[in-house]
């Protein structure tokens, strides 16, 4: 589903408006974007392609897109401090370990939504 129709932030808000419970459990209003990178990640990479990349933090892999040699965190935010980013290449398969496919259809839709409605 690759297009040039939108850009990174306005990507980024529509994820921003879409997180919820039904897209990780670990959602809260005051830290939105906790445990939804996997999720995050994949719906990025439904859009805008590119490559998929992780990092190890001390509660696990942290997943991240690896667009045009440049790199998006859209959940960084739910770290408090900074993230040391090994870039190791990751891929679908086990971002998607991160999440199940409720969470993976419920976010892709809503943002889909939010970007082309």
């Amino acid at each position: 589903m690759r297009t040039n129709t939108v850009n990174i932030e306005q990507i980024a808000d529509a994820l921003f408006e879409s997180w919820s419970l039904e897209s990780s459990s670990k959602w809260s209003k005051v830290n939105p974007a906790k445990g939804q990178c996997g999720v995050t990640t994949l719906v990025v990479n439904d859009i805008l392609g590119g490559e998929i990349r992780k990092t190890k933090l001390a509660d696990g892999w942290h997943f991240y897109n690896f667009i045009n040699n440049k790199r998006y965190d859209l959940t960084a935010s739910q770290f408090k401090g900074n993230i040391i980013y090994n870039d190791f290449l990751s891929n679908r398969e086990e971002a998607f370990a991160d999440t199940n496919k409720q969470q993976y259809d419920y976010l892709k839709q809503k943002v889909l939504k939010f970007l082309f409605n």
